[in-house]
């Protein structure tokens, strides 16, 4: 049954202000995805109410943590939940698409595959990325061997589906922007079997306005570079 009905996956989004689009947002993931849990982040606006009104589950940080910080608050929550198989990260600007998600579980479950990682650099998708952005992404790849050992196109995608070995072995203790090079690093010492999959990114006025600009990108590739963990 769980196969047909996603009740063994949970999507995981976390929200910062996000109450113009997260009820939208989060009841239309719904209608494929039953369980969802959304992590409020210390949002200022009416986020919380709109998460509520959608009929999700919701879990809060009393002030703002950062993002890495509200995945892992997530998958914790989520993991704890009985007969939870599959997670997803999945972004609250109304970026990400269910279908991409629904393709990735569906490799999950066939394949030999411990997470699986969006990409924008596939089957000419890049075209949609705005050209600055485009850049910082290429860029973090291009300074991280680590990255390109594993064979990761866009290790800063939010998009993220992986199984209960991962999740149980999450461990997030980058709280801002720059978890991803530390999920890059996790993946990299866990031995997790990793793929790619191309992803459609919808660079709303709305998402474009909240997403990250050049600058950040830069600092997100510095904090990569000098405070992720080295494992032994």
């Amino acid at each position: 049954m769980a196969a047909t009905t996603n009740d063994d996956v949970w999507l995981v989004i976390p929200v910062y202000n996000e109450a113009q689009v997260i009820r939208e947002v989060a009841t239309h993931a719904k209608a494929t995805f039953p369980n969802i849990v959304c992590v409020d982040d210390g949002s200022s606006d009416d986020s919380v109410a709109e998460i509520r009104a959608a009929g999700v589950s919701l879990v809060r940080h009393p002030v703002n943590l950062g993002q890495g910080a509200a995945i892992q608050t997530g998958v914790e929550y989520a993991r704890a939940q009985p007969g939870a198989r599959y997670f997803v990260t999945f972004d609250a600007d109304g970026q990400h698409q269910v279908d991409d998600v629904a393709a990735m579980i569906a490799r999950l479950r066939t394949e030999p595959i411990d997470i699986i990682v969006g990409t924008r650099f596939a089957d000419g998708r890049s075209e949609s990325v705005p050209p600055l952005r485009r850049m910082a992404l290429r860029t973090i790849v291009f300074l991280s061997p680590r990255t390109r050992r594993l064979g990761l196109t866009d290790a800063h995608n939010g998009l993220r589906a992986f199984n209960k070995t991962v999740a149980d072995q999450l461990d997030l203790l980058m709280s801002g922007m720059s978890h991803a090079s530390e999920f890059v690093a996790l993946i990299d010492h866990h031995h997790w079997r990793v793929a790619e999959q191309p992803v459609t990114i919808l660079y709303t006025e709305y998402s474009r306005a909240k997403g990250q600009s050049l600058i950040n990108g830069v600092n997100i590739v510095a904090d990569g570079l000098f405070h992720t963990r080295m494992r032994k």
